[in-house]
């Protein structure tokens, strides 16, 4: 008789995102710290890259694709992050990914594509204009944030490599190295940590290719330096610190469907008539906006991002969650 045993000090995947319980109270608690750090001086370990130091990024903004939100605080915005090869608190990202480097970086592209690349980062940066967009960001535990990304359209990059006609899907594959990453150690998902999007979705003129955030380059525990995001999705399809683009036929297997299909379904549409199975996503908490006892915003279909709706014409949104 086999007997399974549970991993030692390890969540199961489908335990570790945490409830809207836990996620007021650890809103209260933040609160609270953040004002002692605020009068101790104490900066995390992380932030040194949030100093005038880094990069500075030339990026006209795109007032089309900008949302009228206030801005979160770059504050707010770089110490609360899902970022798991980095730990499964909302801290630890800030706290541990000051390890991880991000000169030299590679990203190659290739699968179904007529002219694969493999492009440094600073070739990358050079690929296209850069724009400055202000985009709502909204996680499936139920907060959210809006911040003014740097990039440009990954339709830019698709267009340069031309994909064959068996191309459906972009996949993309993100770094897991054990010596920068201490959460890779971990088996909380299989590593690396992969996403993916049609390619009619990846073509959309509001998914960005994204280097930067608040006019300068990526801090480390934003995904730096290069990541992806889909607006309209939840935050884990927006994948993060990119080596690799790869266009395929099928449908690619992503790292959150594969630890629990029956929360995390492939498309990920920010839907507020789709409950999470443990809890409602139909209102959400702004981060740094919204205090502990003020009321939440009601979540918008698509985050708010009506014009990606004909994408999914046709097709049942609660099945295709």
């Amino acid at each position: 008789m086999l007997i399974k045993i549970p991993r030692y000090n390890e969540p199961l995947a489908s335990e570790i995102t945490p409830r809207e319980l836990a996620l007021s109270r650890r809103l209260f608690l933040q609160g609270m710290a953040a004002s002692s750090l605020a009068a101790s001086a104490w900066v995390w370990p992380a932030m040194a890259t949030e100093s005038s130091t880094r990069q500075r990024l030339p990026a006209q903004r795109n007032a089309k694709y900008s949302a009228a939100d206030k801005p979160t605080t770059l504050a707010d915005a770089t110490t609360y992050n899902n970022f798991y090869e980095f730990g499964t608190d909302k801290g630890d990202p800030a706290l541990y990914a000051g390890s991880l480097k991000t000169r030299p970086w590679t990203i190659k592209v290739e699968g179904e594509v007529k002219k694969p690349l493999t492009l440094d980062i600073d070739a990358l940066l050079k690929l296209a204009p850069l724009e400055e967009r202000l985009y709502r960001l909204r996680c499936v535990e139920g907060w959210s944030m809006a911040i003014p990304w740097i990039g440009f359209p990954l339709a830019e990059l698709i267009r340069k490599v031309e994909p064959t006609g068996n191309a459906k899907y972009v996949e993309f594959t993100t770094l897991a190295d054990r010596a920068q990453m201490p959460g890779v150690r971990s088996r909380v998902l299989e590593w690396p940590y992969t996403e993916g999007l049609r390619l009619d979705e990846a073509n959309h003129p509001l998914t960005l290719l994204t280097v930067g955030m608040y006019g300068q380059v990526l801090p480390n525990q934003n995904g730096a330096p290069v990541r992806i995001i889909v607006p309209w999705k939840y935050g884990f399809k927006s994948a993060k610190s990119i080596v690799r683009i790869r266009f395929t036929e099928v449908q690619p297997r992503t790292s959150w469907n594969l630890a629990a299909p029956d929360e995390y379904g492939f498309y990920s549409n920010v839907n507020p008539e789709v409950d999470h199975p443990r809890w409602s996503q139909a209102s959400e908490r702004r981060i740094g906006e919204d205090g502990f006892f003020t009321k939440k915003r009601k979540t918008l279909m698509f985050n708010g991002y009506p014009e990606v709706a004909s994408l999914y014409s046709g097709m049942d949104l609660r099945k295709f969650y």
